[in-house]
């Protein structure tokens, strides 16, 4: 592996140590508001004041899900550095720019494939 791909590899390994600590911590908020809603009685459905439990759970999965697809994406990442095919489009074997890898580093392809979808 060249200096290149091991730097390219700590940065992505970074990256994803600090969505998996995201991904923790979310769920750890999660499974408190769980515990909060079971123990209490309170009919936050019908108070004006403030949002609804079930709205506040479906906004953390949604950011849950959100983390843990980018976990998904990052291990999909390391894997093509490891092959050494990262930066290589994946429909159309170009070299994807570097200012759109350095923006989504786990771009799996160019911007003109992208657009095809």
């Amino acid at each position: 592996m060249d200096t290149d791909s091991r730097a390219i590899r700590a940065d992505l390994l970074r990256r994803r140590d600090e969505t998996a600590a995201q991904a923790a911590a979310l769920e750890d908020d999660l499974r408190s508001l769980f515990e909060a809603s079971r123990s209490s009685n309170a009919d936050d459905e019908h108070d004006p004041e403030g949002s609804t439990v079930a709205f506040e759970r479906a906004q953390l999965s949604a950011v849950l899900d959100a983390a843990r697809r980018r976990l998904t994406e990052l291990d999909v990442a390391l894997s093509r550095v490891d092959a050494g095919t990262y930066g290589v489009c994946e429909r159309c074997l170009r070299p994807i720019p570097a200012e759109r890898l350095a923006a989504r580093p786990s771009a799996r392809t160019c911007v003109a494939c992208a657009g095809r979808r």
